[in-house]
């Protein structure tokens, strides 16, 4: 790497600007982008700039029109041979609905699609395109696409000429963050499947019971000694079936819990996170002063955990008392009254994952940042349902702040790492989206059906409406 560095340190600054121009614009204008290393690209041109082979300000400017013209390119080619690739034998075979649905999704998007791709390896080679294609006009596109451009290339380039000497290491470390980010992505898209079957399934346990009981094995069981389950059931009373139905619900939110934990565990150890927990800790050691020591700690105190658990039982009490909308179902429960039992449930499986270090140092899920987030966003949620625009807003901004400010004491007092701080907050907020999502999905589901109508003289007498499918 010293070699290439070097090597690269004697060659004509034109040659370097044109040949780094040409890498970050084909990384989108090309298909065959895919494979071209533009991050590393920017992290070179930013440690070269450090070393006075280029000048930074010529370098910024140089990749910021590289990259906002391979993405100019890029969606013209999508403009020009999208409708094409759908009439095209591929585009029949993916089916008029589906090509719908794909521009609905990127029309809900819109924007704030553009600008998040940017920073994930192969989106930002293929979002230009598929905005071309969907029909996304270039006077939406462009000022999106020029905030993440901007953001993109001028913190790369500049982590680049910040690195120095340490380029090796960060370039190491940026790779690895980029695989973190898509694994968090795909747990993002876990979450919100698993919300949507949450919402259209509101009672996962009989939904999961009844998915079992087709399988061969239990068909065949079923068949032999049917009339003895319904035996057993009628002994056992509706009270009884009730609590066991809700005890089955909590083990599968246990072990849902541990699945998002294990995965967020992977995505910070993949993220190169932790290799920066000393200098975090260090650079917040060193603004400790007594008087702002003990401020913070009752703050802290005050708000933790335990505190904003009861806090949720109560809104969500009177929530459910205003709303009313009892149901037999685990998510109605869950979602209004019960809104604070998931947070319990995340309090122990936080604390599980967090005591598997040797110390409180080694923990990946403090366990207090994982429920104040989850609590602090459950609040949000609740406060928001159904309420206007702007109190919607302040509830939400008044929840973010609160998880900055606390995390922020946190790492403050020396009680969490930077890397488990983060890990801690995406699984609460990971672990509120769950129910979010559920509970908008079942509301679309259950709005959408229209009331029976009553029964007009006429079809009294015999005839009757045709009745339309569901």
């Amino acid at each position: 790497m010293h070699d290439l560095l070097t090597w690269l340190q004697g060659l004509p600054p034109l040659l370097i600007y044109l040949v780094a121009a040409l890498i970050v614009a084909g990384e989108t204008a090309v298909i065959f982008g895919l494979l071209v290393p533009g991050e590393a690209t920017l992290l070179l041109v930013g440690f070269l700039a450090y070393a006075g082979t280029l000048r930074l300000a010529p370098v910024l400017l140089v990749m910021l029109a590289a990259a906002v013209t391979g993405d100019t390119l890029a969606f013209r080619a999508g403009r020009r041979y999208g409708p094409r690739l759908r009439a095209s034998g591929l585009g029949a075979r993916v089916g008029p609905e589906r090509w719908r649905r794909a521009d609905g999704l990127l029309n809900r998007l819109g924007g704030r699609g553009v600008f998040a791709a940017r920073w994930v390896a192969f989106a930002r080679t293929l979002v230009p395109r598929l905005a071309g294609a969907a029909g996304m006009p270039y006077r939406r596109f462009a000022p999106w696409n020029l905030a993440g451009v901007t953001s993109w290339v001028t913190a790369s380039v500049l982590v680049g000429y910040l690195a120095g000497e340490s380029y090796q290491t960060v370039s190491r470390l940026l790779g690895r963050a980029t695989g973190a980010v898509l694994v968090l992505l795909a747990a993002l898209v876990a979450v919100v499947l698993a919300g949507r079957w949450l919402g259209r399934n509101p009672d996962p346990v009989r939904a999961l019971l009844s998915r079992a009981a087709a399988l061969p094995p239990v068909r065949w069981l079923t068949r032999r000694h049917g009339v003895l389950f319904f035996l057993l059931a009628m002994h056992i009373g509706h009270g009884w079936t009730m609590l066991l139905n809700l005890a089955a619900g909590l083990l599968l939110l246990f072990a849902a819990g541990f699945a998002v934990a294990g995965l967020l565990e992977v995505v910070v150890r993949h993220s190169g996170l932790a290799a920066v927990d000393g200098a975090i800790a260090d650079w917040f050691a060193g603004r400790r002063t007594p008087g702002a020591v003990d401020v913070v700690l009752g703050t802290v105190s005050a708000l933790r955990g335990v505190v904003l658990i009861a806090v949720v039982a109560v809104v969500a009490a009177v929530v459910a008392w205003r709303s009313r909308p009892w149901r037999d179902d685990l998510l109605s429960l869950l979602g209004t009254a019960g809104a604070f039992v998931p947070l319990l449930v995340l309090a122990v499986v936080a604390h599980l994952a967090g005591s598997a270090g040797t110390g409180p140092d080694d923990a990946v899920f403090p366990t207090q940042n994982a429920v104040v987030t989850a609590s602090l966003c459950t609040l949000a949620w609740l406060l928001s349902r159904g309420a206007r625009w702007p109190v919607a807003v302040a509830a939400w901004t008044a929840a973010a702040a609160g998880v900055v400010y606390l995390a922020g004491a946190r790492l403050y007092l020396g009680l969490s790492t930077a890397s488990g701080t983060v890990a801690a907050v995406l699984l609460g907020v990971l672990w509120t989206a769950v129910f979010m999502v559920a509970w908008a999905t079942r509301g679309r589901s259950v709005g959408g059906r229209e009331p029976a109508a009553e029964p007009s003289p006429a079809d009294s007498e015999g005839h009757r409406r045709p009745v339309e499918p569901c």
